[in-house]
């Protein structure tokens, strides 16, 4: 079973039964906030993430910068609008893989094909952002940091998720726990291992592959 990824807009309104079509209103938020995030994206592989400022993205797209705090707390939250897209897709991947898949399995096949879409532009990523923001979190120990508090914000939210899957209650099971922070973990160090030592392991994707084959085949082997 191959999983599907959502659309990985951020904000995208809910097209499914029952939902509401977006009204004008809001689809003029949604077209400001995407403006300026391609605006970020822009100045970010131009300038750089560190001289990069909030005042730049607000004029390239003609909007204040009280406006721009309007839709984002600071400019690292631009920047790891892609992050967001990619988390929201691994849950939702894993969400659909099959029932009766070891758990970690499950996270390794869901993970490494969300790394692979990235790379590839595939279910609605844009490969050159994707890039950018690796090199950006290369070069700005702050954008690192904010990404690595993102996962751990996202790692509670996971570890319902692989309950679920397991068909057990996280409250009275450390397991769920235990998995999450895992793959949290094995995923960060594949991404620091891809910055520090670049394709010494392969691509990304190829090294969190190795990195969740380790976690899946036990540390003791």
């Amino acid at each position: 079973m191959t999983a599907t990824a959502p659309e990985t807009r951020q904000g995208t309104a809910p097209t499914g039964p029952g939902s509401q079509p977006p009204g004008r209103r809001e689809r003029k938020k949604q077209r400001t906030r995407e403006a300026l995030v391609d605006a970020a994206f822009t100045l970010f592989a131009e300038k750089g993430f560190d001289a990069t400022t909030v005042e730049e993205i607000a004029d390239a797209v003609d909007v204040s910068s009280r406006t721009f705090f309007r839709y984002f707390a600071s400019k690292e939250d631009v920047a790891l609008t892609f992050q967001e897209e990619q988390t929201r897709a691994v849950m939702a991947a894993l969400a659909e893989r099959p029932p009766d898949e070891p758990i970690m399995t499950a996270l390794r096949r869901t993970v490494v094909e969300i790394a692979r879409a990235c790379e590839r532009g595939e279910l609605g990523f844009d490969p050159d952002r994707f890039q950018c923001l690796l090199g950006m979190m290369s070069d700005s120990p702050t954008l690192l940091a904010g990404s690595l508090e993102h996962a751990q914000k996202k790692q509670q939210l996971l570890t319902r998720i692989i309950a679920e899957r397991m068909g057990t209650d996280p409250a009275t099971d450390l397991r769920p726990h235990v998995i999450a922070a895992s793959a949290t973990c094995g995923f960060q160090a594949a991404s620091d291992v891809a910055r520090r030592h670049g394709d010494a392991f392969g691509s990304l994707s190829e090294t969190i592959d190795q990195a969740f084959a380790i976690l899946e085949q036990g540390l003791n082997s």
